[in-house]
């Protein structure tokens, strides 16, 4: 089963575009659109295994220039 996840993110003042234009390239994720109010930039991610999404995240996502901060949000089907 395929974990998924929304990544909310906060970045540098005027850089919420490029922020989602760099994080629509990397694996894993399926969506990123620059948003308004307290986040930026909303990501949609998938990974094998929770320690793959944390990867994707801390790894990849993170080192994205213009972030400031990311809030990750697993999804669950109660």
């Amino acid at each position: 089963m395929v974990v998924q996840a929304y990544i909310l993110i906060q970045t540098e003042v005027g850089k919420a575009a490029e922020v989602a234009r760099q994080i629509a390239d990397i694996d894993g994720v399926t969506l990123a659109e620059d948003v308004t109010g307290p986040y930026d930039v909303i990501v949609r991610a998938e990974a094998t295994n929770v320690d793959d999404l944390g990867k994707l995240v801390v790894a990849k996502v993170q080192g994205v220039e213009g972030i400031t901060r990311t809030l990750t949000c697993p999804v669950v089907h109660i």
